[in-house]
């Protein structure tokens, strides 16, 4: 079980705006994103929220991957994005390739200020009474 679990807060992203609302657009750049971090993709999927009063609607693209998933949700509104990419290290340690998607996620979208964090999963387990 042993896996690297990044996530991302992106705020103020300096994107072409497209890329927050252009759901076949956004999937087809993560798909290529994971392909250059090495990372081998099996299913992809996005969807396209319709827009409301605060503006256009943003969209989730997510691509499973044999390691595990690259997810993105957009907040056109707020100029924000929120990255997930998760590698389980079976057979091989996948950490790395991990950063580089996250290092490309976040080029891409040029935000102003990002709160990152890393979580190492699948450790032993704490024992219950």
């Amino acid at each position: 079980m042993d896996g690297l679990h990044l996530t991302a807060d992106l705020h103020g992203c300096r994107c072409d705006a497209h890329w927050l609302t252009d759901a076949p657009r956004l999937l087809a750049w993560c798909r290529a994103a994971v392909q250059e971090a090495g990372l081998q993709p099996v299913a992809e999927l996005a969807h396209a929220f319709p827009a409301s009063a605060s503006g256009a609607g943003g969209v989730t693209a997510t691509v499973l991957l044999a390691e595990s998933h690259l997810c993105l949700h957009t907040w056109p509104e707020l100029g924000a994005v929120t990255a997930d990419v998760y590698v389980c290290n079976f057979g091989a340690d996948h950490s790395a390739r991990a950063r580089a998607l996250m290092d490309a996620v976040l080029h891409h979208f040029r935000p102003a200020a990002v709160d990152e964090r890393d979580l190492r999963r699948g450790r032993a387990p704490r024992a219950l009474p």
